[in-house]
């Protein structure tokens, strides 16, 4: 995949944005614009693995969830794209629907080469309320996101993942990096630009699409030893048989904020999850 040091471009010294405002909204849209990359899922070269290296990924147990989830995503953010006026936002949430729906054809291309059996896929829907998919799908990320980060770099550094997979997902997690970030401004910025009584629902709204997908994520987080399709603990204990949760959720801090680093620092970040990781540790034993 040709992604040469493609980073956020550097950032000037700037004002501080007044959230709600049209300059607000200019940035965050432009972030997400100008850092896109323009690499095509088809002429990806997948690097020939190893027998024990292709026995781990292919048995890795959310490959399923993965294509499923990003599938989901692309349509639900392209239902909100499809109802909006203002020229630069609906560029913005297109190219965010465009990239949700690339990765689901990068997961696709993998599974093919490497041989990896899926159950069959879901009918995928979008609710007919725009902002409500568009909420279910950015909170589903936030909360995601905040975990690959550190599996990704925990599969890294055990040697997990070879390097050249590792270079090609590359791109992949650093565009969910820039998805969250264009979400919570976006939340920001429309809830600023909101009466009193709209915004009190709309955030509420907010909230109920944040418990929807924390309840939904919940086996997620779970034991791995139940058996279920456990993207967190059971992608840890794969990675590593060493696993140790407090260092991982540590890495995941770490990781989350290496990644949002790059970009305008006026720019709001993700912080409802790691302001409650950050909590969660102080009852988490260290080793």
């Amino acid at each position: 995949m040709s992604h040469a040091a493609l980073s956020a471009p550097e950032i000037p010294t700037l004002s501080p944005l007044k959230i709600g405002s049209p300059e607000h909204k200019q940035a965050f849209c432009r972030m997400l614009l100008d850092t896109f990359d323009a690499y095509k899922p088809a002429i990806i070269e997948w690097p020939k693995l190893e027998p024990d290296a292709l026995q781990r990924i292919t048995s890795l147990p959310f490959w399923d969830v993965a294509v499923q989830t990003e599938g989901y995503a692309s349509i639900r953010v392209q239902r909100l794209a499809d109802t909006l006026n203002d020229t630069l936002l609906k560029e913005a949430v297109a190219l965010n629907a465009f990239e949700e729906a690339r990765h689901k054809h990068v997961l696709e291309h993998m599974i093919k080469a490497y041989g990896i059996t899926l159950k069959p896929e879901p009918e995928y829907k979008a609710d007919q309320d725009a902002e409500w998919s568009f909420l279910r799908t950015g909170y589903g990320e936030c909360l995601d996101s905040f975990f690959a980060f550190g599996l990704f770099e925990l599969a890294k550094r055990s040697g997990f993942f070879p390097p050249a997979l590792v270079d090609t997902f590359e791109p992949v997690i650093r565009e969910e990096g820039r998805h969250i970030l264009f979400f919570v401004n976006w939340v920001a910025w429309q809830s600023a630009n909101k009466s009193l009584f709209d915004k009190i629902i709309f955030r509420g709204r907010c909230m109920a699409a944040l418990l929807v997908n924390a309840i939904g994520r919940m086996d997620i987080a779970g034991d791995a030893a139940s058996g279920g399709d456990n993207f967190v603990a059971a992608g840890g204990q794969n990675f590593t048989a060493d696993f140790n949760v407090r260092e991982f959720l540590e890495l995941c801090l770490s990781e989350d904020a290496r990644r949002m680093a790059p970009y305008d620092a006026r720019l709001l970040r993700p912080r409802l999850i790691p302001t409650m990781i950050k909590f969660a540790l102080n009852f988490i034993p260290k080793k």
